[in-house]
């Protein structure tokens, strides 16, 4: 492995410490998404409705509060802000506005979260193999350098620019390829996130606003 960073030239430098960052990342990212996989979304959301089914709105903001996850922190968001309304007995067009917008800017915050460093993944898999390509250049440089001032046809000489030309290139399309394959996986996790986010603020939203419509009929 050593040989071949060193016969890569300079930009097998820049290439090796791509593939350190993005290992990095990846690290990060797999221990923060199986920690969300978890935590069970559909057990938690029935718990809330359950608890806001009797009126136990205190209970429901401590429940979400205690579950990490970008979910429970935007369930936890449209909680407090409609406990804030219970006061002033908002009707169900207030609920329907108020915590509808709390909980959809939240989400945003909290989807930003999830993709923390995810654009460090794509940079490394869009720029990898241009670093390649330009130690795939600069080999063939030194290759026709070499063969450009020998007396005589050096195999030595012109082999080591090649090498360095097609070990650059390799290691760009590796390093790429480690890097836009989990980031596609991961984006692909985080619009599930997303779908979990949406269908949990709805029911919540209805839930509270059918209620609202039964108390204001009664």
């Amino acid at each position: 492995m050593i040989e071949y960073i060193i016969g890569g030239g300079p930009m097998m430098l820049v290439i090796v410490a791509c593939s350190i960052v993005a290992l990095a990342v990846n690290i990060e990212k797999i221990r923060a998404f199986r920690a969300n996989g978890k935590i069970d979304i559909r057990s938690l959301r029935a718990q809330i409705i359950t608890l806001l089914g009797e009126n136990r709105v205190a209970d429901a903001i401590t429940l979400c509060a205690n579950t990490p996850g970008p979910v429970s922190a935007v369930m936890l968001v449209g909680l407090q802000s409609y406990h804030k309304l219970l006061a002033t007995k908002p009707t169900p067009e207030v609920i329907r506005t108020l915590l509808g917008k709390s909980m959809e800017d939240y989400s945003a915050q909290a989807l930003n979260a999830v993709e923390n460093r995810l654009n460090v993944l794509a940079t490394i898999g869009n720029t990898s193999p241009l670093f390649g390509m330009v130690g795939t250049v600069t080999g063939l440089i030194r290759s026709f350098s070499a063969l450009a001032g020998a007396t005589s046809l050096e195999a030595g000489a012109v082999g080591a620019g090649i090498a360095e030309a097609l070990v650059c290139t390799a290691a760009g399309l590796i390093v790429a390829l480690a890097a836009v394959l989990p980031y596609n996986y991961y984006m692909n996790l985080v619009e599930r996130i997303n779908l979990d986010i949406q269908e949990a603020s709805s029911e919540m939203v209805e839930f509270l606003s059918m209620r609202a419509e039964m108390q204001q009929s009664h």
